[in-house]
């Protein structure tokens, strides 16, 4: 009986105390805005547009359109760096940020209409 007295009373206390600690682990310490890597981004949209492509969402001139559209988008970082010592600005970064989120737009479109291979 004494025992469980224990066992209550030390799961009652330490029981807080590991949600106190998870809960301050798992949010941010800074608070500056979270910069997504544009490298990272492309990788996913070439891997989402593979996907689509195996699956048979996406038809021939749907990818074909894609790849093109990325390839822009690419051809257009590459200029912006070399304008800028091979940096890019602020306003580089919110273009090619607006595009990549066009471009994400257009991958679900094309992936989620009735057209299939």
């Amino acid at each position: 009986m004494h025992l469980t007295k224990l066992a209550l009373i030390a799961s009652l206390t330490l029981g807080p105390v590991a949600i106190i600690a998870q809960s301050t682990t798992s949010t941010p310490t800074t608070t500056a805005p979270v910069h997504r890597d544009i490298n990272q981004r492309k990788e996913n949209q070439q891997d989402r547009i593979g996907q689509g492509v195996k699956s048979g969402q996406l038809t021939a001139g749907e990818t074909s359109h894609l790849e093109k559209q990325e390839s822009a988008i690419n051809h257009e970082e590459h200029n912006m760096r070399a304008q800028d010592n091979g940096h890019l600005t602020r306003q580089d970064r919110r273009t090619i940020n607006r595009q990549q989120n066009q471009e994400s737009r257009r991958i679900y479109r094309d992936k989620h209409n009735a057209s299939k291979q």
